[in-house]
């Protein structure tokens, strides 16, 4: 969390409770397509329309983009803007508060850039283990 949470650990802890409004947050943006969208959204130079964020977002379907970009303008992080004109003319920016995730969804896709290889040598040395015994561990009493 922020150092503000990190010096009251009192509220640290609620984020874990079900309770907490930031849960809710944080859901929405642990969703890898929100992650994309917001992504692709900063690195645009400016406003961005339906089919340029579908075309760039490979395996995405309509439907998910349109659930995702809802879900980040009913957030505030994304702004839906619409032309009157036949047929009607829409596009996605990101607000100021979409700008201001995004320096989180940049840290997170440059970590991913820099250590993917890695991740993806612990992947293939944990599929090549034989599998774990399936035996139930002790019990602390027994």
């Amino acid at each position: 969390m922020d150092t503000a949470s990190a010096r009251d650990p009192g509220r640290v802890a609620l984020t874990y409770r079900r309770d907490c409004p930031s849960r809710t947050v944080i859901e929405v943006l642990a969703n890898k397509w929100a992650l994309y969208v917001l992504a692709a959204l900063r690195r645009q130079d400016g406003p961005m329309r339906f089919n340029h964020l579908r075309r760039l977002l490979e395996g995405i379907t309509q439907k998910m983009l349109t659930q995702t970009l809802r879900a980040l303008e009913r957030d505030g992080l994304v702004s839906r803007t619409v032309y009157p004109t036949v047929p009607p003319r829409v596009e996605y920016a990101l607000t100021e508060l979409g700008v201001e995730v995004g320096q989180l969804t940049t840290a997170i896709a440059d970590w991913s850039i820099a250590h993917a290889s890695e991740i993806l040598t612990s992947r293939r040395a944990f599929d090549a283990r034989p599998p774990a015994d399936a035996a139930p561990l002790p019990s602390a009493s027994g």
